[in-house]
């Protein structure tokens, strides 16, 4: 029932609000009644709904607590792997120092290695020259010798067929020529070593 169309109907009807509504019961008695049924239900509710209360609220203390401890864990390990990072930026600058530190030692053996082995294409080059020139003027002093031979044979015959030279002499002129000749080509070939 509406309370507005409740409380016009009282006042149309001239009852007085402090008396009781009812016929039966005294105010008094409603008052003693109603409190009755207050308790009554209110104990019912407190034995019934108390203990759903109750847990209701232990799970919800427990939720929030769970998640009060999630947070602490959480924060504590991220304040761990903030600290693993700042260390490894560390870290990543002392490696990089390490690795330009190895490439430098690796690049200066590299060009020890390089040096070294140059110097030692240089000493075979310079004795494979060296013994290229020794074998060139033998084969040259050989050939040169050779040649003046067979000169001063050609001559000796020239000589003879003129029948100016008698054999002693004519050996005595050629160990002259090849004498002079052998002296001039070592000469020549100390001047172009």
């Amino acid at each position: 029932m509406n309370v507005k169309f409740a409380f016009n109907l009282v006042a149309a009807e001239g009852i007085d609000p402090a008396r009781s509504i009812s016929a039966y019961l005294s105010a008094q008695a409603e008052l003693i009644w109603g409190t009755a049924a207050s308790i009554i239900i209110f104990a019912v509710i407190f034995k019934f709904a108390g203990p759903m209360v109750k847990k209701a609220m232990a799970a919800r203390t427990a939720a929030v607590e769970q998640e009060l401890n999630d947070s602490a864990a959480a924060k504590t390990t991220a304040l761990a792997e903030a600290n693993d990072i700042r260390q490894a930026a560390g870290d990543i600058d002392a490696e990089r120092q390490r690795l330009i530190a190895d490439a430098d030692a690796q690049a200066e053996a590299l060009l020890d290695e390089g040096r070294a082995r140059l110097e030692v294409e240089v000493a075979e080059l310079n004795a494979r020259a060296d013994a290229d020139i020794i074998s060139a003027s033998g084969r040259v002093s050989d050939e040169m010798r050779g040649e003046i031979a067979r000169l001063a044979n050609a001559a000796t015959e020239r000589t003879l067929a003129a029948g100016v030279i008698d054999d002693a002499t004519q050996q005595q002129l050629i160990e002259a020529f090849i004498q002079n000749v052998g002296q001039n080509v070592s000469q020549k070939m100390g001047a172009t070593s």
